[in-house]
């Protein structure tokens, strides 16, 4: 669990083809696999955003330890993107804490806030997430975050809960 004293800090390194196993037995996590497409096909699209551009694939690190998937997005980079309604320069973001023992405890809403602190400090105005309705855990990692709920969509992604933070904004 986070220390109630002092947040952890967490380190985002580019994913790489070395990771994508570590990803994939991630990905069949039973917290885990719920949320996401099959894991085969799930590593064939992040294989494909390593060297991508609309899309950074990230490891989120404590201690030097892998502990989970993040991926960042510009939804106005992709054509017909459900989210390129949001203002410009918004980023999308996605996190799986794929080590089970620390999904939980507080780590998720502390790994968010510090990456969407680094993307508030490079410019984006506003940082959405999308988690599926069903997801109450992320819904409240998220809130915890400061993600507040903008709307309700259907789309290629299926049903989601479109949340946001803007720069200045507080936790």
């Amino acid at each position: 669990m986070p220390p109630r004293d002092r947040e952890p800090e967490y380190g985002f390194r580019p994913v790489t083809e070395a990771d994508l196993p570590m990803i994939a037995g991630w990905l069949a996590e039973p917290h885990v696999a719920p949320w996401w497409d099959d894991p085969e096909t799930e590593i064939a699209a992040i294989r494909d955003h390593i060297d991508s551009v609309e899309v950074e694939p990230l490891i989120v690190e404590l201690d030097g330890r892998p502990i989970a998937y993040l991926q960042s997005y510009d939804p106005h980079m992709e054509d017909d993107h459900p989210y390129a309604d949001q203002p410009f320069g918004t980023l999308g973001l996605d996190l799986s804490v794929g080590v089970p023992e620390l999904v939980g405890i507080g780590h998720g809403p502390v790994i968010v806030r510090q990456f969407v602190d680094l993307l508030f400090a490079e410019g984006a105005p506003r940082v959405v997430v999308d988690p599926h309705p069903g997801n109450g855990r992320a819904i409240r990692a998220y809130e915890k975050a400061g993600f507040r709920e903008i709307d309700r969509r259907s789309s290629q992604y299926g049903e989601v809960v479109l949340m946001a933070i803007d720069a200045g904004e507080d936790a």
